[in-house]
């Protein structure tokens, strides 16, 4: 069973044992928290562990929480499962002493192996002699800290204990002696050597009964009558074959020739060995050590791979990290420049040298947002939006692009299978990924060749995915998309180096070497596999295998045509950086819209609740504070059910990006953007939204009614709350009025001395001078100004009450203010009134 892509714990298998142990596990019981917390080096090294078939443990944080793999239960024994997730020192506490080296070795970053480590431990009820090999390494962290030791281990037992049984039958096997004479080929043996042979207990004993026993291949060799010959000392293993049962048992033979003085050599003895069990466990520890070389290398390479993986996971991780937050600060500041340039075009209107150097910059913007969207793409960060696609009609549709792309000199063949399935994937970067593809060729062939384009239903059976050693490829179905071409080849030295980022063959200043790497992480992050064929001379062909499925085929609509207009909606802002959020109000207002801005969630949220009509919410994915954007868009709908939600960013992390996909409704504008691709999204998105609120009579009625006009009037709003002062400002400006803005009293007199006002909105309780005090001043350089108090206390007392002043209690929403200033403007009397909150609004 595969982990869903959106659950938190994705790096517990829940197709073993011990990843769905885990996943079960407490942890704030063990002091980890919950698992989707734990350190990312830490999670990706317990990935590793638990898809393992050698036994591997971990040993989390300073007092080695212990948490292990299927395999590592032999090991465990009994103590299976109420060890996992104990520290080590409870878990085995008669190794107690020998982990705590351990911890204290490698988590300060060093490592440690043993070879035939004997340990004695009780995992079967009793105390046993157990032999190990273990390698303990640290898992590090980005930073450089280690957080966990990862434990390889390897049970020696069984070799360790051939080889003592091996040692003992060489030196306790029984010996029998004997004399061997020549002459008459009589032997004198004793009772012991009659016992070796299974000879009768009393009776002769001769060469030609012995030569009986031998095994047939045997009998010339240890034929009495070569004793001696080749070496005084004579050793000579041999076997003797039962002659009833068949038994082959093993014999040692060694002697010694025996010469007389002033004779030839004639008077042999010797002793003889049962050597069956040494040679029995000498052939167990043969076929062992064979079947041992051949297990540890294919655990060797088992662990290579490992490591090789757990390393490309890191790779990865940090390289998404890095070009994540360099994609965010890269291109806020490129929608800084592409949006003034964009207003700076509209001034410019007939100046032909000023407009070329604008579209030069602009075209400079283009370069830099397509290097960011290559490195996202490769790092698998970009957002995907994938439809149904059927990839031989999208071919057919791209066919003219190609060819202008290409040039007359590149002769392109399209080939379509029958009956070819459709495929989930995102449409634009195909179209991407085609386009660099073809421009890779048409470079290969130096402008000059053959393209090939072909479409066609695949299967990747388990054999080929099992000898790609990539984790990551399923077997099964896909749709493969391949380009053909006839240029000069790859050489097979570097053609693994083809998807690494910057990696290029062409001259320098032909290319970035991104463009290959972003076809790469486009397809592994849509679920699918990259694979190059190359011969020098002879041409190139990558195919892009894409998962199949079965549904219908989605229609595609290019948002990016069409005229581009403008509209006279509210459209509130929600932008963090200063400069994006004034270029971006100033190009929706130059389209048209009436514009609200906010520079974090919190204030967005706050103008929401004032009760000011919003027809689209337009915020940035990644802003700073507790409330974050999916939940402001989320608080936005159920206080207005009829608002449109636009979100934008240079780098969605993984807030409204889950697998890898953009969520379910989700509509991004990715920066930076075009003041022609922003006028066509929203008037897409409130289109739609339009639509949908005809059929859903709680959108229809969410806007409040418009409150009665106040004319114009110049006003200074003194608040020492930013965030309220912004809110209060945004209502005013809203209604046309002319708004200057103090944080106290000292900077509202400062402000009013510059030039005078019609009215002062002062809260009651500011720093310093008060808000009654600061009135009184001001009234004295002119009498009679007209002062709202706002004031959050439910008394009244020392709040003038005449004419020109009204009393707003806190909370208030735009229809009660801006009743209270039509009341100044507009009446002649009425006066001293507290407009009471919770008007609606």
């Amino acid at each position: 069973m595969a982990v869903s892509p959106t659950d938190p714990a994705w790096f517990l298998p829940h197709d073993r044992e011990l990843g769905r142990m885990i996943h079960d596990l407490d942890g704030s019981t063990l002091g980890l928290g919950p698992a989707a917390a734990w350190p990312v080096a830490f999670q990706h090294a317990l990935a590793t562990v638990l898809r393992a078939d050698a036994p591997m443990a971990l040993l989390y944080g300073p007092d080695g929480v212990l948490f292990y793999n299927d395999a590592y239960r032999a090991i465990a024994g009994m103590r299976h499962p109420d060890i996992l997730g104990r520290p080590i020192a409870d878990a085995l506490p008669e190794l107690a002493d020998f982990h705590r080296n351990v911890l204290d070795v490698v988590l300060a970053g060093g490592a440690l192996a043993y070879r035939d480590q004997h340990v004695v431990l009780n995992r079967s009820g009793e105390s046993e002699d157990v032999w190990l090999h273990i390698d303990f390494s640290p898992v590090v962290e980005p930073s450089g800290t280690p957080v966990a030791v990862l434990a390889v281990l390897k049970e020696t037992t069984r070799r360790v204990e051939i080889e003592e049984r091996l040692r003992i039958a060489q030196q306790a096997g029984g010996v029998g002696s004997f004399e061997w004479f020549p002459e008459t080929g009589r032997l004198e043996v004793s009772d012991q050597y009659r016992r070796i042979w299974g000879l009768p207990a009393e009776g002769p004993v001769t060469d030609a009964m012995l030569s009986r026993l031998l095994h047939p291949d045997d009998r010339g060799e240890a034929a009495p009558q070569r004793l001696g010959r080749a070496n005084p000392l004579d050793y000579t293993e041999y076997r003797r074959l039962d002659p009833v049962t068949g038994e082959v048992r093993w014999i040692a033979r060694r002697g010694e020739v025996i010469a007389h003085e002033g004779q030839a050599r004639r008077r042999f003895i010797g002793i003889v060995m049962d050597i069956t069990a040494r040679k029995r466990a000498e052939n167990e520890l043969a076929t062992f050590a064979a079947t041992l070389q051949e297990r540890v290398t294919e655990r060797t390479a088992e662990l290579l791979r490992t490591q090789d993986a757990l390393r490309q996971s890191q790779k990865m991780e940090a390289l998404g990290n890095l070009t994540g937050g360099v994609a965010h600060d890269f291109n806020n500041l490129l929608q800084v420049i592409s949006g003034n340039l964009q207003l700076l075009a509209e001034d410019i209107g007939g100046n032909e040298r000023a407009e070329r150097r604008v579209r030069h910059a602009l075209a400079g913007v283009a370069r830099g947002s397509k290097l960011a969207s290559q490195l996202l793409a490769f790092g698998r960060r970009q957002p995907l939006a994938p439809k149904v696609v059927n990839v031989g009609r999208f071919i057919r549709d791209m066919d003219d692009l190609l060819r202008r792309t290409l040039g007359e000199a590149i002769e392109v063949e399209t080939i379509v299978a029958g009956g070819l399935w459709n495929t989930l994937i995102d449409p634009g970067n195909v179209e991407n990924a085609l386009l660099n593809l073809a421009i890779n060729a048409r470079d290969a062939m130096d402008g000059q060749g053959r393209l090939t384009i072909e479409a066609g239903n695949a299967y990747l059976d388990a054999s080929y995915v099992d000898a790609l050693d990539d984790a990551e490829v399923a077997a099964g179905q896909y749709v493969l998309l391949a380009v053909t071409d006839t240029g000069h080849g790859i050489d097979a030295t570097i053609v693994d180096k083809v998807f690494e980022p910057f990696f290029t063959t062409k001259a320098e200043g032909r290319g970035t070497g991104l463009g290959l790497s972003m076809v790469y992480g486009f397809v592994k992050q849509s679920g699918g596999h990259i694979k190059v064929y190359s011969e020098p001379g002879e041409g190139t062909t990558v195919k892009l295998y894409l998962p199949r499925t079965t549904q219908s085929e989605d229609i595609v609509v290019d948002v990016d045509a069409g005229p581009v207009t403008g509209g006279t909606e509210t459209v509130l802002v929600a932008e963090d950086d200063d400069s994006v959020r004034e270029t971006v109000v100033a190009m929706l207002a130059d389209l048209g819209y009436r514009v609200l801005k906010a520079r974090d969630a919190q204030s967005a949220l706050s103008i929401i609740d004032s009760g000011i009509p919003i027809d689209l919410l337009f915020t940035d994915v990644v802003m700073p504070g507790a409330l974050k954007s999916p939940e402001l868009a989320r608080k936005a709908r159920e206080r207005l059910p009829g608002v449109a939600v636009l979100f934008t960013s240079g780098y969605t992390e993984n807030s409204i990006v889950h697998g890898g996909r953009l969520d379910e409704g989700v509509e991004l504008l990715s920066k930076p953007y075009t003041r022609e691709t922003l006028a066509r999204r929203l008037r897409q998105i409130l289109s739609a939204q339009a639509l949908r609120n005809e059929g859903d009579p709680a959108a229809q009625v969410a806007a409040p009614a418009s409150p009665p006009a106040a004319r114009a009037v110049r006003i200074i709003v003194v608040e020492d709350d930013w965030l309220v002062r912004s809110t209060v400002v945004e209502m005013l400006q809203l209604r046309g009025h002319e708004v200057r803005e103090a944080g106290d009293g000292h900077r509202a007199v400062a402000l009013f001395d510059e030039a005078e006002a019609d009215l002062l909105i002062t809260d009651v309780g500011l720093p310093g001078i008060s808000g009654i005090e600061l009135a009184a001043m001001l009234r004295e350089r002119r009498p009679a100004l007209p002062v709202i108090f706002a004031t959050g206390h439910a008394g009244t007392a020392g709040l003038p009450a005449d004419p020109c002043s009204v009393v707003l209690a806190k909370p208030y929403g735009s229809t009660a203010l801006n009743q209270a200033v039509t009341r100044l403007f507009s009446a002649p009397a009425g006066g001293g009134d507290v407009t009471p909150p919770g008007d609606g609004t």
